[in-house]
């Protein structure tokens, strides 16, 4: 499903990715780990298209994002570490847009709407200004609205970011639904407790480098069968 072969990144002559590569197969909730400044959110930005590959390349279901960015992109749900887009939208008008950029169906789309909004509690607010929603709504709109079209590929940015425990509850199962359908979600966070619980693979990158790709397991047994995972991580991403 997602295929990351070799990327390199740049900012002002400095690299912040490093030759980096990964694969994800169907089936899976994959766990994106790391400290700030480490280039999960530069490496997810190359994945959807927002940053320009440089070197290598980036393959999600055989489409290249960079030779075939509308294929591509028609085929992922992205969920930006970022919620305060388009605020002088209605919820309504919002998921409606979402909805006309993927040739949603207007008997699908309303059946959608109504299910996601509702299992996110959002379903009242939606004839209200997105700029009156606390942040934890503004999550809850975008990540209903990334739903809409069922993408193959989800690519979640910190999505746990402000929700209460019952919609993270709701978003998790989600992931877990759509992983069982054979098909992926890549997510990024810093709330390791979900990652023991969700993940079947996982990837630790530091300082634009991956220290460690593979099953939960197999992270286990390499750092011994009694280290919890916020230990493992810690010793992964220490300063030398």
């Amino acid at each position: 499903m997602i295929k990351i072969d070799r990327i390199t990144k740049e900012f002002s002559g400095k690299k912040v990715i490093h030759d980096l590569s990964l694969k994800v197969e169907d089936g899976k909730i994959f766990g994106f780990l790391g400290p700030n400044g480490a280039g999960k959110s530069t490496t997810i930005k190359m994945m959807t298209g927002i940053l320009p590959v440089e070197t290598g390349s980036i393959t999600l279901n055989k489409f290249d994002i960079m030779a075939t960015p509308l294929q591509a992109k028609q085929i992922i749900g992205y969920v930006p570490d970022r919620s305060d887009v388009f605020l002088r939208l209605k919820g309504i008008e919002y998921l409606n847009f979402i909805a006309d950029v993927y040739k949603v169906p207007n008997d699908i789309r309303r059946e959608r709407i109504e299910r996601f909004t509702k299992k996110f509690d959002i379903y009242e607010a939606l004839n209200d200004y997105m700029q009156t929603y606390s942040h934890g709504m503004r999550q809850k709109i975008v990540v209903s609205g990334v739903l809409l079209h069922d993408p193959d590929i989800w690519i979640l940015d910190e999505p746990l970011t402000g929700l209460d425990p019952k919609s993270a509850y709701t978003l998790k199962e989600l992931m877990r639904e759509h992983a069982n359908k054979g098909k992926v979600v890549f997510f990024s966070t810093h709330v390791l407790e979900v990652v023991e619980q969700l993940c079947d693979e996982v990837a630790i990158i530091n300082r634009g480098q991956i220290e460690f790709h593979g099953h939960m397991a197999e992270l286990k047994q390499q750092f011994k069968n009694d280290e919890n995972l916020e230990k493992v991580f810690l010793e992964l991403t220490k300063n030398e």
